[in-house]
Order: structure tokens, then C-alpha cells, then sequence
């Protein structure tokens, strides 16, 4: 039965909801892109040319020549990140094209700079091809301290990050499988305390099998969840045994077969709403919404239930619905909405801890490190309608930097030694002065404000 609700007003939440689609589409012509490139050494006089070109420059570069680490020391390589995508999984868009995906990994840039005091380069590579995406990431290393690959359509994605893993002397990641991940661990860390459950006892439903729910699901699971007790759903319905089509390309779905073996052991078929009967929890990372999921699958739900709905540009459900039909705790993958459960939170601050250490790569154990510290943040403010911290309380995102590096010097992993504090000292410092440098151009007008409505 739906629970007693305050009455909403749903053409209010509609129109705030599609707002950020109308600005920007105002706002991206108005600036003709997000970011740009700035010097950051001083040009006192002409003069200064010839130490920053030639002929001064030859000798940092016979320096690295002789110890390639001093690359580090030399250029801004130990702060630069190539965004990398083909554009073939963009949002809840699918596959656009390189082109079209370039606004989202600006995006992705001016995130990393503005959250993480990372110099972020968007990349968008011409090609489906997972080799040639491979081989590019590898001839891109020499100029990057790493690389986010981002919007790579499955099970292509697995392939080429398990590849370039390997394979690869500097960090690379996939953001949709490794950022989200850490961010919903988080949160349901967090909604777990709040509604009283453990983790080993819930049941929960993943909707949606791509890149972000098997990596939720892997980290999840390995925070503590029983897997048994859970089920997946992808488009044809519930992953078990019984997928023969699955298991007939077992090789080519590789994680996908795997869950089909260790979820499920109540042996539950059909799609959705089978999925959701008596679950405490839903994770949601599917198609773009809203009607995905309907409030009657909800109202099946276990007491207390947990919804994530966080597809993106709209969830795969509204929130005033899925709170109308008794879930306790709803998140979304929106900042317009409480509860954002969005790989911003994540991938700035893990990204400059593993820079800052010089990580060769970032492992599941460092993305545990960073749940818990992103968990740990909320403190006693936790309740209903804030289990994360913001993207404004920046200070979360040196404490997972810390954290961050502190795994993976713990892991073997580091090319330095540093203490806690000396990381969060370093990455507090290098995010406020982005911070700052951004608000300085705004007020100083070299960053043009748009016009008041």
C-alpha cells in the first residue's frame, strides 16, 4: 500500500528537473566550451622564452633523458590526465559518436580541475575497435600521469581496461566501472546505517548489467554483500543458470556469465519487477528514465526499502514517486535532487591521491579506501536525505586522496613514500588554489558571467 505522503507538486519538480538541459543548451554556445589552456610559470619579459623553449629548454629534456622519472619533477605530466572515449556509451545516450561525446568529457574535465586540482584533457578517438583504443592509450602514456577512460560501451570496456591494466606503467581506470562503484559503495554503506541492516543480510537487486552495475556489484559483494542473496537484470530479464544465451557467449560476456553463476540462488526469472519483490535495496544504472521503473514494483519491496536510481540525464524513476510508494532513502545520480549518488564524488579525489603518490594503478582495495573515507565524511549529519557528502563540502576530496595513497603505498604500489598528513596537506592545497583560481577569473571577469534570466 503507498504510504501517507505530503502532497508534491510534480509540474514544479518537472520543471526544476529539465532545467539544466534548457541552460545548457544556453550556456555551452555562450562559452564555446568548458575549459582551456593556461599558463601556470611567469612570463616576466620576452627573455623568459628562452628558458621555458630554447634554447634553456634542452636542458631539462637531456636531464629526463638521462632519469626518465625526472619527467615528474620537469613537466606537469605528474598532474595530467587524458579523458579518453570513443563515444560509444555516453550517459544514457549510447553510442552518439566522438563528437557528440566531447561536451560530456569536457565536462569530465573541468570536474577533475575545479574537484581535484587535475588537469583533465578530453580525448575522443575515432575508433569501436578495442585494440586501437588500447594501442592509443599506450602510445598516449609518455605526456599523461594517467588515464580515465570514460562512456566505452560493453563488454568492450572490461577488455580494454583489463589490457591496458597490465599492460600500462601509469594508471588507468575506467570511471563508469570503478568511479560509480566506489561512490554507490559508499552510499549504501551509509543508507545501510541509517535504515539499521547489514550488509551480509540485504537482498538487493542491480537493474541494468553494463560497466557500472558489474563493477557496483564486484565492489559490493566484496564490502561484504552475499551475492546469492542478490539478483542482476540486464534487458532480457534476470541473470541466472538458466541464461543459456548468456552461457553460449560466455567467452565474449565474460562477467556478465560470471554473476549469472554466483547471483540468484533463489533461481528468480523474469525482468524488473520479479527482481524487486522484497529486495531492501534497489541499484539501479540502466536506461534514462522516467517509467524504467514503476512505483507498484516499489510498493513490493522490503520494509525500509533503499532506491537507487541514478541513470543519467533522468533516473530510471523520479524520486517523489519512488518516495510516494514507501521507499525509505531514494539517491539519484543528480545534483538537483538529495542523495546524489554520481562518480563526481569519486574519481577527482582518488584520481589526485594516485598522482600524487604516483600509483602504477588504482586497485579495488584503494576504491575501498576511498568509499569509506567518502562514507566516513557525513559524520553526524547523516540522515534520510544526505548519506554523501556534496560536491560543495570540497573537503571531502582530500581526505580521499589521503586515503587513497595511503592504500597504495600500503599495496606496493606507490613510487613514493609520503605520510597521511603530508597527502592531505599537499591535496587540500593543490584543490583550493584551483578552487580559488576559478572564482579569482570569475570575479576578475576573465571568466565572462551569462546574463541574469
Amino acid at each position: 500500500m503507498l504510504k501517507e505522503k505530503e502532497p508534491v507538486n510534480v509540474d514544479e519538480l518537472l520543471a526544476k528537473a529539465k532545467k539544466p538541459s534548457g541552460d545548457a543548451m544556453e550556456l555551452h554556445p555562450f562559452y564555446r566550451g568548458k575549459i582551456e589552456t593556461a599558463l601556470k610559470c611567469c612570463v616576466r619579459d620576452f627573455d623568459d622564452f628562452a628558458i621555458w623553449y630554447t634554447p634553456g629548454v634542452a636542458a631539462p629534456c637531456r636531464a629526463i633523458a638521462e632519469d626518465p622519472d625526472l619527467v615528474y619533477e620537469y613537466t606537469n605530466k605528474w598532474n595530467t590526465v587524458a579523458v579518453v572515449s570513443d563515444g560509444t556509451r555516453v550517459l544514457g545516450l549510447g553510442d552518439i559518436g566522438p563528437k557528440a561525446g566531447l561536451p560530456v568529457m569536457e565536462g569530465k574535465a573541468l570536474l577533475y580541475k575545479y574537484l581535484g586540482g587535475v588537469d583533465g584533457v578530453p580525448i575522443m578517438l575515432d575508433t569501436k575497435d578495442p585494440d586501437d583504443i588500447i594501442n592509443a592509450v599506450t602510445m598516449l602514456q609518455p605526456g599523461f600521469g594517467g588515464v580515465n577512460l570514460e562512456d566505452i560501451s560493453q563488454p568492450k570496456c572490461f577488455y580494454v581496461l583489463d589490457t591496458l591494466r597490465e599492460k600500462a606503467d601509469i594508471p588507468v581506470w575506467h570511471d563508469d566501472q570503478q568511479g560509480t562503484a566506489t561512490v554507490t559503495l559508499a552510499a549504501l554503506i551509509n543508507a545501510l546505517k541509517v535504515v539499521g541492516k547489514e550488509m551480509g543480510e540485504v537482498k538487493i537487486a542491480f537493474v541494468g548489467s553494463g560497466a557500472s552495475n558489474v563493477a557496483c556489484s564486484r565492489l559490493i559483494f566484496g564490502w561484504g554483500a552475499d551475492p546469492a542473496k542478490c539478483t542482476m537484470v540486464d534487458s532480457k530479464g534476470i541473470l541466472g543458470t538458466h541464461r543459456k544465451d548468456l552461457e553460449m557467449r560466455k567467452a565474449e560476456y565474460v562477467d556478465k556469465w560470471h554473476l549469472c553463476q554466483i547471483t540468484n540462488g533463489a533461481g528468480r526469472k523474469g525482468g524488473i519487477p520479479e527482481a524487486m519483490k522484497d529486495v531492501d535495496m534497489v541499484v539501479a544504472l540502466s536506461r534514462s528514465g522516467p517509467g524504467v521503473i514503476l512505483p507498484e514494483w516499489v510498493e513490493t519491496m522490503a520494509e525500509d526499502a533503499i532506491v537507487f536510481a541514478c541513470a543519467n540525464p533522468v533516473p530510471e524513476i523520479w524520486p517523489w514517486e519512488a518516495k510516494a510508494a514507501g521507499a525509505r532513502i531514494v539517491a539519484t545520480g543528480r545534483s538537483d535532487f538529495p542523495n546524489q549518488v554520481n562518480n563526481s564524488l569519486g574519481f577527482p579525489g582518488i584520481f589526485r591521491g594516485a598522482l600524487d603518490i604516483r600509483a602504477r594503478t588504482i586497485t579495488d582495495e584503494m576504491c575501498f579506501a576511498a568509499a569509506k573515507a567518502l562514507a566516513d565524511h557525513v559524520g553526524d549529519d547523516l540522515n534520510e536525505e544526505h548519506i554523501l557528502p556534496t560536491m560543495d563540502d570540497w573537503e571531502v576530496f582530500p581526505r580521499e586522496a589521503a586515503a587513497v595513497a595511503m592504500k597504495a603505498q600500503e599495496q606496493g604500489v606507490a613510487g613514493l613514500q609520503l605520510s597521511y598528513d603530508e597527502l592531505f596537506d599537499q591535496a587540500r592545497q593543490i584543490i583550493k588554489r584551483s578552487r580559488d583560481l576559478t572564482h579569482m577569473m570569475m570575479d576578475q571577469e576573465f571568466i565572462e558571467m551569462p546574463a541574469e534570466e
